[in-house]
């Protein structure tokens, strides 16, 4: 395996590369991430439970500067897997479909910084609710452009990081623009923004595909990241999404990238970690398809 920090290790076809998520932001306690409890203690978790790497959820390239991000994954022996930039929206109402040309242009400086803070890092950064939505000011088609227009720069300046840029479909609660990974996946390679992935978030697949093996084994090479969740955004075996069947379909398309725990930290951090670590790997090495584990008490 490369050294901490690097981006591209492929460990034995029977062992996931598995990551958790670690939020630094305050106003984000209540969302789906596992560890809220700062960089290190979130670090020494994700160590001790055995996760090779973890994935952060900071506000924007300041607040990630300003960590010893190198030291701490040299210390527990971890890697970044990627960077969010949501808290780009929760915190500054940034958004990449904003009718304000001033405020994309914002938005997308704000996500360029990330994109070469995970860089430095040798890893991708995820695009997710900074997509936005269209709400009347603008079409759909409008809306569509100014995304692809950002995203050719962000899959750009990811490459010159020797990376790759994650775009996520969220589900139609959450964004009117793209909810399905094949429209997605279709319309990015239409639009020509290269250095482009999907970040298929297993969670938001579970509302909006017909099938969710069928569909990841469809998109093959296009993706570049999973959020390992159940239906239910608890970890992964206390919902009823078929851990088994996408486990196996991923491994039948060679996907060596991270599967990564966007949880909700129920019945609390440590439990949850534990259980999508176990369900990650459970799901990697067995063709069986009862349930992984029993539903939380």
């Amino acid at each position: 395996m490369n050294s901490p920090g690097t981006r591209a290790a492929t460990l034995p076809s029977d062992q996931p590369l598995t990551a958790v998520t670690i939020c630094l932001v305050p106003a984000a306690r209540h969302g789906p991430f596992v560890f809220h409890e700062g960089l290190e203690a979130g670090c020494r978790a994700a160590a001790e439970l055995g996760f090779a790497g973890v994935e952060i959820f900071a506000d924007g390239a300041a607040q990630l500067q300003s960590l010893p991000l190198e030291q701490l994954f040299r210390e527990h022996g971890l890697r970044l897997a990627a960077l969010g930039t949501g808290a780009g929206w929760l915190m500054h109402r940034l958004s990449l479909t904003d009718p304000d040309a001033d405020r994309r242009e914002r938005a997308v400086e704000y996500v360029l910084g990330v994109i070469d803070r995970a860089g430095e890092c040798g890893a991708p950064t995820i695009l997710g609710s900074m997509q936005g939505r269209i709400d009347g000011q603008a079409t759909r088609r409008e809306g569509q452009r100014w995304l692809f227009d950002a995203l050719a720069r962000f899959g750009q300046r990811a490459e010159r990081h020797g990376q790759f840029f994650l775009y996520e479909a969220l589900n139609r609660y959450e964004t009117n623009l793209f909810n399905r990974q094949r429209e997605a996946a279709d319309a990015i390679a239409a639009a020509q923004c290269p250095g482009v992935k999907l970040l298929c978030d297993l969670f938001h697949m579970s509302i909006e595909e017909v099938e969710l093996a069928e569909t990841l084994r469809e998109l093959g090479p296009q993706i570049g990241h999973v959020h390992w969740a159940d239906s239910n955004r608890l970890a992964m075996g206390w919902g009823h999404t078929p851990a088994t069947a996408v486990g196996r379909t991923l491994r039948s398309i060679d996907y060596c990238g991270w599967l990564s725990a966007e949880i909700f930290p129920i019945p609390d951090a440590m439990a949850a970690a534990r259980q999508s670590q176990l369900s990650m790997r459970y799901a990697w090495q067995t063709a069986a398809t009862q349930p992984v584990l029993r539903n939380p008490e």
